[in-house]
């Protein structure tokens, strides 16, 4: 069976409330919302003004984890710095996962490249996630969405190494590329199952650069707007975006075809799809 993903063209917050509403998967329970709060200096991440009404409307917390790189990001006395500079705690709780230890270690007992992932513990405070993705380029992954949040977005600071060095923390940075992007693949079912189905995935494909909101010094955007998606699956609505961007006749299209075709960023999908925790099958439904 196709997964259902739904699509508008009106990027606005009250659309997003709106296709949550048509989706019909009520989050209960506490919610994290993961959501990318922006690298300082970053100029294209979707601010909390752009997120607040859906994050109101599932009273939920939004939830980071630190990086793995240096930036204003990998300690959590920056981080949280950060977060108050970029106005994330002036309109909701925050909740910096990995902020004290020990991360909390999920299995993977079938993944390709890994059979562990380790996330910010307080992920265990949650009952269901909402996955707020802006839909980009990436200087490694080839793009960002769903799967990316769920995987590097998710995982602890020492879970970020241990995913870029693809299960060895040693090789950070350093590992095979495509074994990097299996193992996103991997850390993200970890996720997926942790919430047993109580997840919803939106993608905005709004000021897509060739770079990520991780980037202090990141490129303009290079197309126009497209819209927002909503799905069940994390797969599905990471492959739709890819399809969305290839039928663009966009003059900027093909610099970030050229970045995910580059960075060989469709192997995570595939993989993601190999794992089985959604399909690459969807419908389109525009509202």
């Amino acid at each position: 069976m196709k997964s259902k993903v739904y699509f508008s063209k009106d990027i606005s917050p009250e659309k997003i409330v709106e296709m949550y509403k048509t989706l019909g998967k009520e989050l209960t329970g506490r919610v994290a919302v993961k959501l990318h709060s922006g690298e300082a200096g970053n100029q294209n991440f979707l601010k909390p003004e752009f997120w607040k009404p859906m994050i109101e409307y599932v009273n939920g917390t939004v939830v980071e984890c630190n990086t793995a790189y240096p930036g204003e990001r990998d300690t959590t006395e920056k981080h949280l710095k950060t977060i108050e500079n970029h106005g994330w705690n002036k309109y909701f709780k925050v909740d910096l996962m990995d902020a004290e230890g020990p991360d909390l270690e999920l299995a993977i007992p079938n993944g390709k490249c890994i059979q562990k992932n380790f996330v910010g513990r307080d992920l265990q405070n949650y009952d269901s996630m909402l996955v707020l993705s802006h839909f980009k380029g990436h200087p490694m992954g080839g793009f960002g969405g769903a799967l990316k949040q769920l995987s590097i977005g998710v995982a602890s600071s020492m879970g970020k190494a241990y995913i870029h060095g693809a299960g060895d923390t040693g090789k950070f940075m350093d590992a095979d590329h495509d074994s990097f992007l299996e193992t996103m693949a991997d850390a993200a079912e970890s996720v997926v199952n942790y919430f047993k189905g109580n997840m919803v995935f939106v993608n905005v494909m709004k000021n897509m650069s060739v770079d990520c909101d991780c980037c202090a010094v990141a490129e303009d955007p290079c197309m126009k707007d497209i819209g927002i998606l909503i799905s069940l699956d994390p797969i599905a609505i990471d492959q739709a975006c890819l399809d969305l961007v290839y039928a663009s006749d966009d003059p900027g299209r093909d610099h970030l075809v050229e970045r995910i075709e580059s960075r060989n960023g469709v192997l995570t999908v595939e993989t993601a799809a190999k794992l089985g925790y959604g399909s690459r099958e969807y419908e389109l439904i525009e509202l």
